[in-house]
């Protein structure tokens, strides 16, 4: 119980003082109007408070992400909590921050709009083809699990309810972000932190004892840390999904001094709610080899419903069902409305997307080809989200380090982590199952060697930007 509780401060400690240090390298001024003023549409240039922002923000990055992945991380042992406090600290927040920052700075710009800013224009065109396979698979993954629950529980058929859930999905794609999302997520986020505060409370008092990390249990079984861990836990450490989702709400800031509370806020929030489910998964079942056994017979739902109705009762239960039908659905309807924004960018020199109607138009040819994804397994899918979804969050980090080195501002904030993650997917896409499959040690040595070539090419970005002595003091002094 000592890990966890020290688990939680640091996350608390970290908010409360690395964001203010990050705010401080970007620099923020709230004297320079917003998107959402200078550039409003009453669509998606829309004022929205900072809570407002920051409850969708997380209702947006969240859904079942820190809790599936948090379970399923949980098997690693321990060690589980040093990657969710570390992830989330040094590199979640701080990609959630620049990406929605950046985006604010550029006019609301997309994800790949940035990288092609500031990595180049075939950067851009493998990002824009990248996030949009993210976007549907994300948007088609937490479709088909909602849809097959409501098929088990009601009398409507999986068909109908796949029909049901994307009609909802094109209605909230084209309403105006204030009508829909603004009004009901704000909601539905705080049932989200509400539902991962109760089952802490419960938890705690249930006397079961919290495994204590130690030398001994940090890392019980044969599973791999690195990288699998990595891309296991990614929604409460770091998820490239998230920086398609940050422009929804750059778009909505009033002023800059609110990034930190909505997108740093949101991170650490979601990094509790993974620290609590990974808490939860570890202790319920006794063990890993308890919560092994349990997912391999319920899978990540069943291992929630369990713990939830175990835990709280008729109260948990509803909140396990909400849960698992909801909170998906909020995260696809956003998965499908950044995939909307991207490709309206793309085409906006060829075709205006001002109206409802065009919008209509647009989003047509990215649901249809989401809801014949949606029908395929939905544990398939997300064997193809964990290694595209982090691999579009590090080359965010890389986008946001060119950024910084560009400004003459302290750019090893995202330089470090984003070597890390260059570590992390260069491996994991030579020996992972659904990647090439390799020997570990084959892959070990081809991602050493492709993160060593990007390492270089960072020293020769550091030493192309190098501050001039005018502004050595100021770069020195942050």
């Amino acid at each position: 119980m000592i890990t966890f509780f020290a688990a939680l401060a640091l996350l608390i400690l970290g908010y409360v003082f690395y964001s203010k240090f990050i705010e401080k390298v970007f620099g923020v001024d709230d004297q320079t109007p917003t998107p959402a003023y200078a550039q409003g549409d009453n669509v998606d240039f829309v004022p929205m408070s900072w809570w407002k922002g920051n409850l969708i923000q997380l209702l947006n990055i969240a859904g079942l992400g820190p809790i599936y992945g948090a379970v399923a991380g949980a098997l690693y042992g321990p060690v589980a909590f040093i990657w969710i406090v570390v992830g989330c600290i040094f590199a979640g927040a701080v990609h959630d921050y620049f990406s929605g920052m950046m985006s604010m700075r550029h006019g609301g710009a997309q994800f790949p709009s940035l990288v092609g800013r500031y990595l180049g224009k075939h950067a851009k065109a493998f990002i824009n083809g990248i996030s949009l396979v993210l976007m549907l698979l994300v948007a088609a993954a937490f479709t088909a699990g909602p849809a097959q629950l409501i098929a088990q529980i009601t009398p409507v058929s999986f068909m109908v309810a796949l029909v049901l859930i994307f009609g909802y999905f094109i209605v909230a794609t084209i309403l105006p972000i204030n009508q829909l999302i603004g009004r009901i997520y704000p909601l539905l986020g705080a049932i989200l932190l509400f539902m991962a505060i109760a089952v802490a409370v419960a938890l705690v008092f249930s006397g079961k004892p919290m495994p204590n990390l130690t030398f001994s249990n940090l890392h019980p079984g044969d599973l791999p840390i690195w990288p699998l861990l990595m891309v296991t836990i990614s929604c409460g450490a770091i998820s490239g999904f998230h920086c398609t989702q940050s422009p929804i709400i750059a778009r909505t800031m009033k002023k800059e001094t609110d990034g930190r509370k909505i997108f740093y806020g949101a991170m650490v929030i979601e990094g509790v709610i993974a620290l609590i489910w990974a808490a939860a998964g570890m202790t319920f079942f006794s063990g890993t080899d308890g919560l092994g056994a349990a997912l391999a017979a319920g899978g990540p739902s069943g291992v929630v419903n369990e713990i939830s109705i175990t835990l709280l009762g008729t109260m948990g239960g509803i909140l396990a069902i909400f849960g698992v039908i909801i909170l998906p659905i909020t995260t696809g309807d956003t998965a499908l409305r950044s995939s909307r924004m991207i490709l309206g960018e793309l085409v906006s020199k060829f075709y205006k997307t001002d109206g409802k109607l065009k919008i209509l138009l647009i989003t047509i040819p990215l649901a249809i080809p989401t809801f014949f994804m949606a029908t395929i397994d939905y544990t398939f899918l997300w064997r193809y989200v964990g290694w595209t979804n982090q691999v579009v969050a590090t080359f965010m980090l890389w986008t946001a380090t060119m950024y910084l080195l560009k400004n003459y501002k302290f750019h090893w904030i995202s330089g470090v982590p984003a070597v890390f993650m260059t570590g992390v997917v260069s491996m994991y896409i030579f020996y992972a199952p659904e990647g090439l499959n390799m020997e570990y040690h084959i892959a070990a040595i081809i991602g050493s060697v492709i993160t060593l070539a990007v390492v270089l090419w960072y020293a020769a970005q550091i030493i192309r930007h190098r501050p001039s002595k005018e502004v050595d003091s100021e770069y020195e002094a942050v």
